[in-house]
């Protein structure tokens, strides 16, 4: 209070002078011809912003050719509001360990949780801060087809270099519209198609997937039914990603697959850029295998959530309607990262099974 007394003193007390305006330099502005500031004018501007005006122009040669695509964690504050230094961490850590690609607001990253404006706030932050170094691949698919097209002219106005798309989901249509779906968003830019019937509740069948393939800008598949369909793409040329990781190391050696989108990749990036790059590896693989199973022994993101808390590199917290993993599967992993061994996972605090009260649930947001 003192500080502000004083400072009010000075300020009452202050001897600056400031100069009167002239009237004839009021008759001069009244007079004079306004011109508009050159910066400020941007010749044929509108919006939407179509595909041909976007931010970073990528190919989709460019993203075919990734390896190891993270799809990344959304880390949260107390308030459940988006915790953007810890995010920035751990984006971070992808880039130093070798990952090639993030996808932004997937499903892992929580995009079923955001509203649009966060959706698309996430991924101009990740292009800004992170687009020169790693792709950004965001997720902009919906079930309604007209959020899709807006989501998608969003994405790629601030800068992605790529889309994620799924099938309309609950409310699903007939294979002529599933093609008439892809086929509004797939003008815009670098498009990757994400089979995952476990979630949509339908399959998209090749059928689909070879029609929509005739469009330049089908970077690939993110496939989840299998490495036998994975093969089937392969053969005829087309660029399909596991989306299963427990499977990517026999898709990308014995099947053909380009690589993976990863959900395990937030904890131990340097390992499964090893599993990709590295050539057949099975003992490796086995190794990986149990801590795979158990970040899925509950549907994702659950056990990753609870995972990258538990290694203190986000805060504990968690948008309903996710809640952590109890009590004896925190057990397990801790007992996991010591076999594994904590230098390859990600964050340098020791890993702790952590109490039931450090949790926390926000329901509103």
């Amino acid at each position: 209070m003192a500080t502000l007394g004083s400072y009010g003193v000075r300020l009452g007390e202050s001897t600056h002078r400031f100069p009167r305006p002239n009237r004839g330099d009021n008759y001069k502005r009244r007079n004079a011809k306004w011109r508009s500031p050159q910066a400020a004018v941007i010749p044929n501007f509108h919006l939407p912003m179509r595909s041909f005006e976007v931010k970073n122009r990528t190919s989709s040669e460019d993203i075919k050719s990734l390896r190891l695509i993270t799809a990344i964690k959304t880390p949260y504050l107390p308030d459940g509001r988006f915790d953007l230094e810890a995010y920035d961490g751990l984006v971070n850590m992808q880039i130093e360990n070798g990952a090639e690609g993030v996808i932004v607001g997937g499903t892992t990253g929580e995009g079923q949780l955001m509203s649009w404006d966060e959706h698309i706030m996430l991924i101009g932050h990740t292009v800004n801060c992170f687009g020169g170094s790693i792709k950004v691949i965001g997720n902009t698919g919906s079930n309604s087809t007209r959020e899709a097209i807006h989501a998608t002219e969003q994405g790629f106005a601030v800068g992605m270099h790529a889309a994620l798309h799924i099938n309309p989901y609950y409310g699903k249509t007939s294979l002529e519209g599933l093609i008439s779906h892809f086929d509004s968003v797939l003008p815009m830019g670098p498009t990757i198609i994400y089979n995952v019937p476990s979630r949509t509740g339908q399959d998209i069948p090749p059928r689909v997937i070879n029609t929509v393939a005739q469009s330049p800008n089908l970077a690939g598949v993110k496939e989840c039914v299998g490495n036998d369909r994975i093969e089937q793409y392969t053969d005829n040329g087309i660029v399909v990603w596991s989306g299963n990781d427990d499977q990517c190391h026999d898709a990308r050696w014995s099947h053909g697959a380009t690589g993976v989108i990863s959900v395990t990749s937030n904890l131990i990036p340097g390992l499964m850029r090893e599993l990709m790059f590295g050539g057949k590896n099975p003992s490796l693989n086995v190794k990986l295998l149990p801590l795979i199973e158990w970040l899925f022994e509950e549907p994702n993101p659950i056990g990753l959530n609870t995972a990258l808390a538990q290694l203190g590199v986000v805060r504990p917290v968690f948008r309903l309607p996710y809640v952590p993993l109890p009590l004896a599967k925190r057990v397990e992993f801790v007992n996991l990262v010591r076999q594994i061994g904590r230098q390859n996972f990600v964050g340098e605090k020791d890993v702790q099974v952590l109490n039931d009260d450090d949790f926390i649930l926000v329901g509103r947001y």
